[in-house]
């Protein structure tokens, strides 16, 4: 197996991007990222594009034969779309990493792409909804914030998290969006805000919410081999794993998602590295609840102590473990088909010592992307040199 690296990065903004059409997102990230790495576009010979629901919000498939053609790539290219609900684009970053490092492709493009502030909101949650399991609690009505709803109610019964911890984790997003250009939620807010605000699901209020958003992220991968021929800051991938959950909410075995257990463990050990050798990290804090129990299957911390680590500022840009130092999803909005290049994106930025909230000198970094009810995860963890 070959070492592979990013040697180039591309985002758009995260919000409501009017205007702007879902090729024309993929196409800009796609075009940023080609451009951050010095490549030429004629050396690509994949690309592989994360989507999740395009199809029924605006309509087009075949995405990522239709981005390669606006970017002008070669005819010869493979171009794949890779659906995982919200775990899209990592899954898409994992395909090209593996086909790089197994010796087929030398030059890959990862992406990924959601256009959803032009469907209406009952269309969004019918449209992200399909991500559950239509045999059994799809047809419940069981909503994404319905079913982490009961992930913390669970949380809170078994460990005694409270409700002011969980709401922390918004309070610290949002102060760190307050620097990210790319975020769709700039502004900061206080701890009462986000337990006064309106009530979603119990305990689930408004500001624990991430918002639906319009956005694009991509990277370019080689050997890193030949990386320092295209830039003098590659980012190695040193570990990539990819997890199997629960389709069901009654099958989990207590508030955690046992795909991202699987898919540290195995990124982790491939890797050589253990969760107290991270620097910063970004992980899926698709709702408040996330955060805490994503960093404890990460094993940042032990089960059950997420909430208090919050809580005693470890989880701050200057604390043990800096955590969506971006603004995490809860800021930057969650375009359900990119969130997970996007989170790649930010701790390429933090590698480099390039990022807004830039932690101090890090050295390795990590992203982790979840998909549905906990059903797949993917976890990254990247290395300067």
């Amino acid at each position: 197996m070959r070492s592979v690296s990013i040697i180039g990065v591309g985002t758009t903004n995260f919000g409501i991007l009017e205007g702007m059409s879902i090729k024309e997102m993929a196409a800009l990230a796609c075009n940023r990222a080609i451009l951050d790495a010095g490549i030429d576009r004629k050396e690509i010979q994949a690309l592989y594009l994360g989507n999740y629901i395009g199809g029924i919000l605006v309509g087009q498939e075949t995405l990522a034969p239709v981005i390669a053609c606006e970017l002008g790539l070669k005819k010869s290219v493979a171009c794949t779309k890779v659906e995982g609900a919200c775990c899209s684009a990592g899954i898409a970053l994992r395909q090209g990493y593996m086909l790089i490092a197994s010796g087929v492709y030398d030059f890959v493009l990862a992406g990924g792409v959601e256009k959803m502030s032009s469907a209406s909101t009952e269309k969004n949650t019918e449209a992200l909804a399909a991500g559950m399991d239509k045999d059994t609690e799809g047809y419940t009505g069981l909503t994404f914030p319905g079913f982490f709803a009961l992930v913390a109610n669970r949380h809170m019964y078994e460990y005694g998290t409270t409700i002011e911890q969980i709401a922390m984790v918004s309070v610290k997003n949002r102060k760190n969006a307050l620097k990210n250009p790319r975020a769709r939620f700039r502004k900061e807010t206080s701890l009462e805000e986000v337990l006064n605000s309106r009530l979603i699901t119990d305990p689930l209020k408004l500001f624990d919410c991430c918002p639906i958003s319009d956005g694009a992220a991509a990277a370019v991968l080689c050997p890193t081999e030949i990386a320092r021929n295209f830039t003098d800051k590659p980012i190695e991938i040193i570990g990539s794993g990819h997890g199997l959950g629960h389709s069901t909410s009654y099958s989990m075995e207590g508030p955690s998602c046992a795909a991202t257990v699987f898919a540290a463990r195995e990124a982790f050990d491939m890797a050589g590295v253990t969760p107290s050798d991270v620097d910063v990290a970004e992980i899926h804090d698709c709702f408040t609840i996330a955060e805490i129990v994503d960093s404890e299957d990460i094993g940042f911390f032990e089960r059950g102590k997420g909430g208090r680590a919050v809580e005693e500022g470890l989880t701050q840009v200057d604390g043990k473990i800096p955590i969506n130092t971006s603004g995490g999803l809860l800021s930057k909005g969650h375009p359900v088909g990119a969130t997970g290049l996007g989170q790649v994106y930010e701790i390429v930025r933090q590698l480099r010592g390039e990022h807004e909230n830039q932690v101090k000198d890090p050295e390795i970094g990590l992203a982790m992307n979840l998909g549905a009810t906990g059903l797949v995860s993917t976890v990254t963890i990247m290395r300067r040199i």
